[in-house]
């Protein structure tokens, strides 16, 4: 065996011992927060409200009128209400209507620095003005 795949097999050996080992200690190599673009918020996520632990799913992809923009769907159970959204640097609003005319809640968080864009954090601002703590993740 030459020295190449000595090499190719040392390596492969290591990361299936890291993998099997449950190692978590390894930093991931992504993106800076504030290079995250709008686009990588397309998909599902999976988002908790409140002290309640509600569980909801939301659903974002490309706003068709606006550029840079985006808009989707906020669902749980048979509920389902439109949304749009903006990603300012690491700044995240989204504005939730239960009508599609109105605006029934505004919510207004970031992006988890560590998360490579895979978590925001935040909070809601529903009516009333009550305020519940909001984690989007993938």
């Amino acid at each position: 065996m030459n020295t190449a795949h000595q090499r190719f097999w040392a390596i492969t050996g290591m990361a299936a011992v890291f993998a099997l080992s449950g190692c978590n200690s390894i930093q991931l190599n992504c993106s800076a927060t504030a290079d995250i673009r709008p686009e990588q918020l397309h998909g599902f996520w999976k988002v908790r409200l409140g002290a309640t632990d509600s569980h909801w799913t939301l659903q974002l992809g490309p706003h068709p009128e606006h550029r840079g923009s985006l808009r989707g769907e906020l669902s749980q159970g048979a509920l389902r209400y439109p949304v749009v959204a903006d990603l300012d640097g690491q700044d995240f609003t989204l504005e939730e209507s239960h009508d599609g005319q109105r605006i029934a809640a505004t919510w207004l968080g970031e992006v988890v620095t560590s998360s490579c864009g895979q978590t925001l954090r935040g909070e809601r601002i529903g009516p009333q003005e009550r305020r519940e703590a909001f984690d989007m993740q993938r």
